[in-house]
């Protein structure tokens, strides 16, 4: 699709708006903030002026939501799939559309005031980076990244250039986070040390062996820029749009698409950071009579990882278990047994030193158990709600955005994001290192997996594990040439 010849409402120069000063105040919205006066200042009827990287799917109804906030301008589109973006392109027929992040933010950075990534997870960091780099507020959907040295990178790039930051996990907006953390400030459960987590992905195809069948491009896809820092695979199949979360060069499997929608409330009301341990099981593939596939580059069919976070001021340590494919904890003995464990196909449970308390996907529908519980309690609100709950979560960075670096509360800024992020990665590192083989000294046919039935130790402050080398291959992957995170 060619670009849009036309000037964005955003390219209008200061000198021409000096010119035109006088006229009333309603104009301001098509002025971007940057010419009323740089990133701490905010006009009354400011607009933020947003660019999409990655329209369609996620992506157009993550800008969709920013529009519906009544102070957002989407001026900016830019997608590597032409038809994946026909219907942004549609919805905001004023927005100059682009394939390539890298010449949009060259060209119109000065008419951008913040970024949307909603890409695949491979090139989250790359493109959050070079708009971070040029003081754009960014927005990333969930995982933050695809690596852990990735999401460490970005927290930091957070504060050092001073931007206001958001992960696409809307549940930390919801209400249903603050009630589990009201009860739990309040004792109703006593200590927990236990909490489960779980969900019922994938919903796509893994463990299984890349295609050998080469299928032709896309004629609207520029193949090329969608690989970006992966290493270079010719086209196959239903890869594209959404089957790309099952393969580890661009996904992050059901834990890294889930965890931090899951992970998220125990992280948060137990007040977690940097585990210190994690072990991992996965499902098998067999191929034949007791030979099991062998597919590394493919995340597996389902998981269980078990990671260990250190207890605070003296208490004992926390263990989070996290299933995936289908995979559920014990049902607690205080559920009625025609009473729904979680939402049915994802959850968490809180096992508390005095009782238990559980919740769906992002935080929802949060419960006491067992449920009676719940019609008694009147532990008050000392919590302060974000407006419209999950789906204010938009809403909610623009305000910041326009208000300014620090100036107003988000609740996924990348500070509290980024180490989410790296705890479940932490569990895609176990989980990757269960692949890990080298040849049999006696039997070169034959392999071990040294990776396999053992404890990995992590040391958070360095990100690297001490007890098995080989695992730290998963911390940082080497990008595709041309490709790096940063200038």
């Amino acid at each position: 699709m060619p670009l849009k010849k036309s000037t964005p409402p955003s390219a209008i120069s200061r000198r021409s708006f000096i010119k035109t000063a006088g006229i009333t105040a309603a104009a301001f919205t098509i002025v971007p903030r940057f010419v009323l006066g740089g990133q701490g200042f905010r006009a009354p009827s400011d607009k933020l002026y947003i660019a999409g990287i990655g329209v369609g799917g996620k992506g157009q109804s993550d800008i969709s939501s920013f529009a519906k906030s009544g102070k957002a301008e989407i001026a900016y589109l830019c997608d590597v799939h032409d038809s994946r973006a026909a219907n942004s392109v549609k919805a905001f027929p004023k927005a100059v559309y682009y394939k390539d992040f890298r010449k949009m933010l060259d060209k119109e950075h000065k008419h951008i005031d913040a970024v949307s990534v909603s890409t695949p997870d491979h090139n989250h960091a790359v493109q959050a980076m070079a708009a971070m780099q040029l003081g754009k507020h960014v927005y990333v959907q969930k995982p933050l990244t695809h690596d852990i040295y990735e999401a460490r990178m970005l927290t930091e790039a957070a504060k050092k250039y001073k931007v206001v930051t958001q992960m696409g996990n809307q549940g930390s907006s919801g209400d249903g986070v603050r009630k589990l953390m009201e009860w739990y400030q309040a004792g109703l459960i006593g200590e927990v040390n236990e909490v489960y987590c779980w969900t019922n992905r994938p919903v796509w195809p893994q463990g299984i062996a890349w295609s050998d069948k080469k299928t032709a491009v896309p004629a609207d896809l520029d193949w090329d820029l969608w690989l970006g820092t992966a290493p270079y695979k010719e086209y196959v199949e239903k890869l594209v749009p959404f089957n790309w979360r099952g393969w580890w060069d661009y996904g992050t499997g059901a834990l890294g698409d889930m965890g931090c929608h899951i992970v998220e409330p125990p992280f948060r009301v137990l007040g977690l950071q940097y585990p210190t341990d994690v072990t991992a099981s996965v499902g098998s593939v067999y191929v034949d009579e007791f030979k099991r596939g062998y597919f590394p580059d493919s995340c597996p069919p389902s998981s269980y990882t078990v990671l260990t976070f250190p207890g605070k001021n003296g208490k004992p340590s926390v263990k989070m278990h996290w299933m995936d494919g289908g995979i559920q904890p014990e049902r607690p003995e205080e559920l009625g047994p025609n009473e729904v464990m979680g939402d049915g196909g994802n959850g968490v449970i809180f096992i508390g030193s005095k009782g238990k308390m559980m919740c769906g996907t992002y935080g929802a529908d949060p419960k006491l158990l067992p449920t009676a519980k719940n019609k008694e309690d009147k532990t008050p609100v000392t919590i302060k709600r974000v407006p419209g709950g999950a789906e204010g979560h938009y809403a909610q960075w623009v305000e910041a955005c326009l208000a300014g670096y620090g100036k107003m509360e988000v609740s996924s800024p990348f500070e509290i994001a980024g180490p989410l992020t790296e705890t479940v990665l932490m569990g895609n590192l176990a989980i990757r290192s269960f692949d890990v083989r080298v040849p049999k000294a006696d039997k070169p046919d034959q392999f071990d997996f040294p990776g396999r039935n053992i404890k990995l130790l992590w040391d958070g402050a360095n990100m690297k594990i001490t007890n098995f080398d080989a695992a730290n291959q998963f911390v940082k992957r080497e990008y595709r040439q041309g490709w790096k995170l940063g200038a």
